[in-house]
């Protein structure tokens, strides 16, 4: 049930169904009705103090049905706010616990409460969730866009290179950047909201890749939340293995974002042409490692990336990746600690420093059914909650399908593929010859208990660490030349025409 300041305001049909009251009796109305002679006043009072001081509380008390059956009512109460950091409504799920009643305590057992009480909890969590997917109820139509008019500033890393120089030169003459100073030059790929364009920014010769999404297909498919949330971050990131947010703006139909132009093209085009479609082992090493610092980056910034595939690693002109579309992240905060390592007496005498570890993982977890079958993590399938931990187990997808040139767990249908990844062995093929230090690292990474999970403890840390990463000298990668593939690299530009995957499997229910 959802309950306002000025009483109910929605009913599921369990709660109808427990209480044997209608919805029309219900709406408009507060909980009273269902207190009786041995409701706990003190309890009620609870209640009303976290209605006051607007917080989530969780109490058990004796409450009475329509036709006056006396029930042990486990309640959970949590506020919901809307984007602007005001009080929306309450959110109260009830749990009938009468079978579990202890008679000498005259109250739920002890372990019934216990998780009964994560039960409700958890309940409120998924509900509050998915009616954040929706458009905040507060927002006028024209509101809801509001966020792709927003200007956007130049960063540190790039502020000073010639695209920047070229929308910085239509913004000092006080025009708005809209969608008249972009020429089309061809379409890159398209995706169930919309589609990606390449455009040159007239007059500059500037290259840039426009998404383009249909407002009336986000609209009719709840997808407004995810636009917003996209949009929001891309402009937190400053990162050369992230895109740059140049500028967003809507037309009537559509909302856009201009960033970067990868003319390397997805890593699946490019491993899709090598032989037996693998790369080799030091081109594998690479992009793999690349991979983890961009998603170390978006840990810290409190962003759980949730769609690491090879469609979505762009290739930049010069080899080195970028991490792209984020309209299935999750945007929270983030808590960033050191850790400091002890050392033991032998390392001090021999002037070993070990320096301490910086983490930073995003705080809040998530129970949202989003990403591409292949690639989605144990925990997702079966909604047990996820935190930044499932983009380490998309990690060890990443780096076995690269190096054997499938998916370790794909079936013939989404139910067999799911299936496989909550109960088939992981299997490496002895015809294709792979280091152990690869195996042991996708065997990590493909850990089914996310606590277990390499990189679930002190993050990038214990994957940068890792033997298979030896090679890597992490604070000079960009300065790392990618190894060379057997097959080449080839750019793409006006002249070319690149190869586009459709794309498929990916799967968005609440």
């Amino acid at each position: 049930m959802e309950l306002s300041l000025f009483g109910q305001i929605f009913a599921s049909d369990s709660f109808l169904e427990l209480t044997e009251y209608t919805r029309e009796e219900i709406l408009g109305r507060n909980c009273r009705f269902l207190q009786g002679s041995e409701t706990d006043q003190t309890t009620v009072d609870k209640i009303r103090e976290a209605i006051r001081e607007q917080k989530e509380v969780t109490v058990q008390l004796i409450n009475y049905t329509k036709s006056g059956k006396k029930f042990w009512n486990l309640f959970h109460l949590q506020p919901m706010w809307d984007q602007k950091g005001e009080l929306q409504y309450f959110i109260g799920v009830q749990l009938d616990g009468s079978d579990h009643v202890e008679p000498l305590r005259n109250r739920l057992s002890e372990n019934t409460e216990i998780q009964s009480a994560k039960l409700v909890k958890a309940t409120a969590g998924n509900v509050d969730e998915a009616v954040r997917e929706l458009p905040d109820a507060n927002l006028r139509p024209e509101d809801l866009w509001a966020m792709h008019s927003l200007s956007v500033s130049p960063k540190p890393h790039k502020r000073n290179n010639s695209s920047w120089r070229a929308i910085e030169k239509i913004i000092e003459t006080g025009e708005k950047i809209s969608l008249k100073h972009f020429k089309p030059v061809k379409p890159l790929g398209c995706g169930d909201t919309g589609s990606v364009h390449l455009v040159e920014l007239q007059g500059s010769g500037e290259l840039f890749a426009m998404k383009a999404m249909d407002k009336s297909v986000m609209l009719n498919r709840n997808k407004v939340h995810r636009a917003i949330i996209e949009r929001e971050i891309y402009s937190l990131l400053d990162h050369p293995f992230l895109p740059t947010l140049y500028t967003s703006f809507q037309t009537p139909t559509h909302v856009c974002l201009i960033t970067d132009f990868c003319p390397g093209g997805e890593l699946f085009a490019a491993l899709d042409k090598q032989p037996l479609k693998i790369f080799r082992e030091d081109s594998a090493r690479f992009y793999a490692a690349e991979v983890v610092i961009g998603l170390e980056y978006l840990h810290c910034l409190g962003i759980i990336y949730r769609d690491l595939k090879p469609e979505n690693i762009l290739l930049q002109a010069d080899g080195h990746v970028v991490l792209t579309d984020f309209d299935l992240s999750f945007l929270t905060s983030s808590k960033p600690h050191v850790i400091k390592h002890s050392t033991s007496l032998k390392r001090r005498r021999s002037q070993e420093f070990m320096p301490p570890s910086f983490v930073s993982d995003p705080s809040t977890p998530s129970n949202s059914f989003v990403g591409t079958e292949e690639y989605i993590a144990p925990e997702v399938i079966t909604g047990a909650g996820h935190t930044s931990a499932i983009d380490w187990w998309a990690l060890g997808i990443l780096l076995y399908e690269m190096l054997y040139g499938r998916t370790p767990f794909r079936g013939k249908n989404r139910k067999k593929t799911f299936y496989n990844i909550l109960h088939k062995d992981l299997t490496f093929p002895s015809s294709i010859p792979v280091s152990l230090e690869a195996k042991q690292l996708i065997h990590g990474l493909l850990q089914r208990d996310p606590s277990s999970r390499i990189g679930s403890n002190t993050g990038a840390n214990d994957i940068k660490e890792h033997p298979f990463f030896e090679d890597i000298y992490w604070p000079l990668i960009r300065c790392m030349s990618p190894p060379e593939l057997d097959v080449p690299l080839k750019l793409i530009g006006k002249e070319s025409q690149p190869k586009v995957k459709p794309e498929e499997g990916v799967i968005d229910t609440f």
